[in-house]
């Protein structure tokens, strides 16, 4: 269950680091003229297409996989569930709203650019700006899937010391022994 979560919480946040450099870049893009955007375009996302890609697709299998691992386990589940849906959600936004502008981008010339380029430019920046909070949203559900199974400081506590504990805790403590 470790590892999965582990594998499952890294690839999401190395699909979510893409996702939020392009948000990030998103201003500074959206004025440039044709030739520098097309320029850049071609050039800068080769790795993204590939090992990006890999990465992404790993993300949601692996959060899928997850929520098999902790189906019965509330409310991690319902926050890995979140999470999964999230993640499929950016995957999904990206075939049916990217993939076709990445299509056609690919055919552009920094010197022969459709005059609506625009609109293309805006979908493709928008979309991915939304697949950066869909995939910052889902990698805090899935942290929070973790920390909600994670013992606070006061359930040590309190399971090393009983006396140490406040009084709520010890009762519950001292009826569970009474109870075997």
């Amino acid at each position: 269950m470790r590892t999965w979560r582990f594998v499952t919480l890294l690839l999401t946040a190395l699909t979510m680091s893409m996702a939020f450099a392009h948000l990030l870049e998103m201003p500074a893009k959206r004025s440039y003229g044709a030739f520098v955007y097309v320029t850049v375009q071609q050039s800068l996302y080769q790795m993204f297409g590939t090992v990006g890609a890999a990465l992404e697709v790993g993300a949601v299998l692996s959060s899928i996989g997850l929520v098999f691992l902790v189906h019965g386990r509330r409310p991690a589940f319902l926050l890995t569930v979140t999470a999964a849906v999230l993640v499929l959600a950016a995957h999904l936004a990206f075939w049916v709203l990217i993939a076709p502008v990445n299509a056609q981008m690919s055919t552009w010339t920094p010197a022969g650019v459709p005059s609506a380029w625009t609109v293309l430019r805006d979908r493709w920046e928008f979309t991915h700006a939304a697949r950066a909070l869909l995939m910052l949203s889902a990698f805090a559900a899935l942290v929070m899937s973790v920390l909600v199974e994670t013992p606070g400081r006061s359930d040590q506590a309190a399971a090393r010391e009983p006396e140490a504990a406040p009084l709520r805790t010890r009762i519950a403590l001292r009826g569970r022994d009474l109870t075997g």
